[in-house]
């Protein structure tokens, strides 16, 4: 009797997890690789690689709780979501991978130009077809601002990010983008629920992140601090990067009125985009798993020209981003 109780204990556990836990988890998800390796071809033949890591599928609280030390009005209500799998690179893109797309697509042409020409080609092909995306205008200055090629690519403006991902994708017939803001803060997280991924004291975040304490005012090359749980460097600090999202004040008020929200991608429209992970200048309080920001009037600061180009953030080496790939549904 008592041991068919314990199977029906059992049993029972078997169908809540089955029940509860999101599709992602369950043995499909085990049947993809933990990581993987691309490899890219530049314009002059050399291979240029990065890591891919599996971000396994899962609900989380996002946002702060009110009574987090730093916390910013924009980081609430904590509302529930809940995310398919994906890939993450570990590692934030570097300028040697990002000057293979600048070499293969610069266009001499000014913005207004290729911008209009570009909205014609794709009228025309009637699809997001990267051979008729116009790639960056030549940039004011040096990109590398004097960084070598293992630190993050940086002064790239969100619109320039979002059409190194439309290239890669057409590269390697993988779905690469920018992380959606959720998919970010998930990963970043690696499933704790404290204020730094590794925990709640800021003293520790000198071993995982490059910041006002530890960068001496400029950007280190990608991957030298520790890494969060789930094997991502470089989340607390270096630079900041961008993520798929329009940023709303209130888009957390939206997001919190569905329970949960899956796969959110932040608000349909918007002007300004959201950045994540703060940057080499920052405070502790700034790198917070929670923390969000988005672009100022100032970053466009050291660009001399009128209009502002829609490529570039001269002289603002704070900003960068790093790629994640969609995994197909009939992979799952």
């Amino acid at each position: 009797m008592r041991l068919s109780r314990i199977l029906v204990g059992v049993i029972a556990l078997v169908v809540y997890f089955a029940v509860t836990m999101p599709e992602d988890t369950t043995a499909a998800q085990k049947k993809l690789p933990k990581k993987y390796t691309e490899i890219v071809t530049a314009k002059d033949g050399e291979k240029i690689s990065f890591e891919m890591v599996l971000i396994p599928g899962g609900s989380f609280l996002m946002g702060s709780p009110v009574d987090e030390a730093g916390r910013q009005d924009h980081e609430g209500p904590q509302h529930k979501v809940r995310l398919d799998s994906f890939y993450l690179c570990p590692k934030e893109a570097t300028i040697k991978l990002f000057m293979a797309f600048y070499r293969e697509t610069v266009s001499a042409k000014r913005d207004f130009i290729a911008v209009e020409e570009a909205k014609k080609d794709k009228e025309q092909k009637g699809k997001d077809d990267v051979d008729v995306i116009t790639g960056p205008t030549p940039v004011y200055g040096d990109m590398t601002m004097g960084y070598e090629d293992t630190h993050p690519a940086i002064g790239i403006t969100w619109h320039n990010a979002m059409t190194f991902c439309r290239w890669l994708s057409k590269k390697t017939g993988k779905n690469y983008h920018l992380p959606t803001e959720a998919e970010w803060e998930y990963a970043c997280r690696a499933g704790s629920s404290t204020v730094f991924s590794f925990g709640d004291d800021p003293k520790k975040l000198a071993d995982f992140g490059w910041f006002e304490d530890t960068a001496d005012s400029e950007t280190n090359p990608v991957g030298k601090k520790k890494p969060n749980a789930w094997g991502l460097y470089d989340m607390s600090g270096n630079v900041r990067e961008w993520v798929h999202d329009f940023y709303s004040p209130t888009a957390y008020q939206e997001a919190a009125k569905k329970s949960p929200s899956v796969n959110p991608k932040g608000p349909k429209t918007g002007e300004l985009h959201v950045a994540r992970g703060g940057d080499y200048s920052c405070s502790a309080e700034e790198l917070r798993c929670a923390a969000r920001t988005f672009e100022q009037e100032w970053w466009r600061s050291g660009d001399p020209q009128i209009p502002k180009s829609i490529w570039w953030l001269p002289e603002m080496d704070f900003i960068g981003f790093r790629v994640a790939c969609s995994i197909e549904k009939g992979t799952k």
